[in-house]
Parts: structure tokens; sequence; C-alpha cells
């Protein structure tokens, strides 16, 4: 169905923020909106024209196969993240929903066209693509040489910050989008180790859980010094 920008959640955080209400309505009008279950995929690596895509709730994976047949995650994108590769023939890695997700979609030669039409669009994709390379790094410098307990805390601060209605504070309570077997896939751990790690966290105080995969940020300052942030 066509897109409700009046009633978008992600309206003032999303890269079409920038524009203006004409040239949102003008946008909105080749946009569909699309639902996916848990497990189902957006696009897949080697999908060509592989559509583009504002996320408005929910969280996705962007994920690659290694030569073992193996799932490596690369990447995990929040409610206003922008999926797609521009400028691409074809769609390099895999992007599946960790969890119900509904988002904006465009065909890619629309959003391109409206990319040429909006500078200001431009600049915030560019300035997103950036913010998103630095995220990338970090996750790789943190998994190369912090502890397990300092990855999974940042980790946790991450989807705590995502959860967040204001980019100053951290959610009270979130849930877990990945399992605990994503979790280790992510940070390069075990299992086990994610398992033991989540205890240490919350018998120092920074978070509680909540059944299966809530999660309480009681001490959102001592979470963030465990990180390493």
């Amino acid at each position: 169905m066509n897109l409700q920008c009046e009633t978008c959640p992600v309206r003032d955080s999303a890269a079409c923020a920038v524009l203006t209400p004409e040239e949102r309505d003008a946008m909105a009008a080749a946009g569909r909106t699309r639902t996916l279950r848990r497990g189902e995929m957006l696009f897949a690596a080697g999908d060509e024209d592989a559509a583009c895509a504002t996320l408005v709730s929910g969280a996705l994976k962007v994920s690659a196969i290694d030569a073992d047949g193996n799932e490596q995650i690369l990447a995990l994108v929040h409610p206003s993240g922008f999926i797609g590769e521009l400028f691409a023939p074809f769609a390099h890695h895999d992007v599946v929903a960790l969890t119900e997700s509904k988002l904006c979609t465009f065909a890619r030669g629309d959003f391109e066209r409206a990319i040429d039409d909006h500078p200001a669009l431009t600049r915030a994709l560019l300035r997103r693509s950036q913010e998103d390379l630095l995220a990338t790094r970090a996750l790789l410098e943190l998994t190369g040489h912090a502890s397990a307990e300092a990855r999974l805390a940042a980790l946790l601060h991450d989807f705590a910050a995502a959860a967040s209605q204001s980019s100053c504070h951290l959610a009270a309570e979130f849930d877990l989008p990945l399992t605990r077997g994503e979790i280790a896939n992510m940070l390069g751990l075990t299992i086990e180790t994610v398992s033991r790690k989540l205890g240490d966290l919350e018998d120092s105080g920074a978070i509680a859980r909540k059944g299966k995969r809530g999660i309480e940020v009681l001490d959102p300052a001592l979470l963030h010094d465990i990180s390493g942030r």
C-alpha cells in the first residue's frame, strides 16, 4: 500500500526527514509499505535491482555465507536505517528480518531519481553511509581486541540506544532481536560465553534479564563503562 508519511514513527530521523513535506509526499507516491516476518528475506546476495528501503520498525541483519556454508552477520539495521546498494548491478549481501519488520520500499530506479532531484537527500544518505561505515569499523575493532564482556556490553548498549526515543538516553527496556547463537556469531564468541557474560552483566547490576529476550538497563553509565565505548 502507499506510504503515510504523517504517521510514520521515523519521519523525523530517517534520511527523508531533510525533505520538505511536499517533496516527501511526492517521493512517497512512488513507495510502498512492506512487512517482513522474522526470518523473511528482503533481498539476497546476487539479486538484481534490489529494492531500496527505510526500516520503520523491527530489526534486520546484513549477512554473508562463506565457502563452508556458514553465515556471518556483518551489520544490523535499526529503525530509520537505510538499506540498499545504489549504483551496483546486484546486491552483495543477504538482508533478513530478525523480528517482524515494517519498511518503506522503493524500486531502485525510483530512488535514484529521487536523489537526483533532491540534493539534500543525497547528503543525508552520504552522512548515513559514513555513520554505517564507522559503526562497522567499530565492530571490527571490538571483536578484534575487546574482552568478551566488553563486546557484549557494547552490543547491548547499541540495542538500547536504537530502542530509545531520545538520542541522549538509552531505552530503559528492550527485547533482544538476536538469538544467543546470532550474538555469538556476530561477536566472535561461543554461545556458552554469551550466556555466561549475560549473567556477569546482570550480577554487576548493569542489566536485568526479563523473560526469554527482554533486557532492562538498570545502570546505563555502568553498561557504557563496561563496553569501553
